[in-house]
């Protein structure tokens, strides 16, 4: 699954690429990966602008300049391919569909831009989606009220990390981690990677950890997630 560096690398490429593009046309098939319904998007996605992305966690909101913005979660298996005439770049899920010709057979939604560009969602699996929402009820979507801080903000401390980590005192320290709701974006690969870098054991309790392990933890959350989003993630 990508996790947040992944994430923030397509969020960082499609800054780039598709701000101040116009939404033309879109195609999807799927209305478990677009539950939209065809009369919403053509009223509020076509002909739109695409002002800014964001990530969140692990998903990403293209924020629109009609008061609408796209939320895009990857899941598993989800990938985002834009395809330009002098332009191409694609992150997510590494398989071929990232270098293939698109549309395929995992493209779940294609979004044509007026200057005839194209960004493609394809996901596998069908486990992620694409969903079209007025930008002013996307804190309270439950999908979001649900997350907690995100670990690159500059306000997590790492009494941040021990207080959000309290509420999970019975539980290993990596199933703490991997909770969403504890903190946004890490999943199972930087986990792993934060625990040995602070020398803390993955099955440790999170109340037998004390103020040493947190410092450390902390600042190797923060170490090994900025590392990966300088190497582009795992992709």
């Amino acid at each position: 699954m990508p996790e947040l560096p992944e994430v923030e690398t397509i969020k960082r490429g499609l800054s780039v690429l598709i701000v101040n593009r116009t939404v033309g046309q879109v195609v999807f098939d799927n209305p478990k990966s677009f539950p939209n319904s065809p009369s919403d998007v053509k009223q509020f996605l076509v002909g739109a602008i695409v002002i800014q992305v964001h990530r969140r966690g692990k998903a990403l909101i293209l924020t629109l300049n009609n008061g609408y913005a796209l939320i895009i979660h990857l899941k598993m298996t989800g990938q985002l391919v834009y395809d330009g005439p002098h332009q191409h770049f694609g992150a997510g899920h590494p398989n071929n569909s990232l270098i293939k010709r698109l549309p395929d057979k995992t493209t779940r939604v294609t979004i044509t831009f007026t200057d005839a560009s194209r960004l493609f969602f394809n996901d596998q699996r069908k486990f992620g989606w694409v969903r079209l929402y007025p930008a002013s009820e996307i804190g309270r979507i439950s999908f979001f009220e649900r997350l907690g801080p995100d670990p690159l903000d500059p306000d997590f401390t790492w009494q941040m990390l021990k207080h959000r980590l309290a509420r999970r005192q019975r539980s290993t320290i990596k199933a703490a981690l991997l909770d969403q709701t504890i903190i946004a974006g890490v999943g199972n690969i930087y986990a792993d990677e934060s625990l040995w870098g602070a020398k803390i054991h993955p099955g440790t309790l999170v109340e037998d950890l004390n103020d040493s392990n947190y410092k450390r933890l902390h600042q190797a959350l923060i170490e090994i997630l900025t590392l990966a989003i300088n190497k582009g993630g795992v992709n």
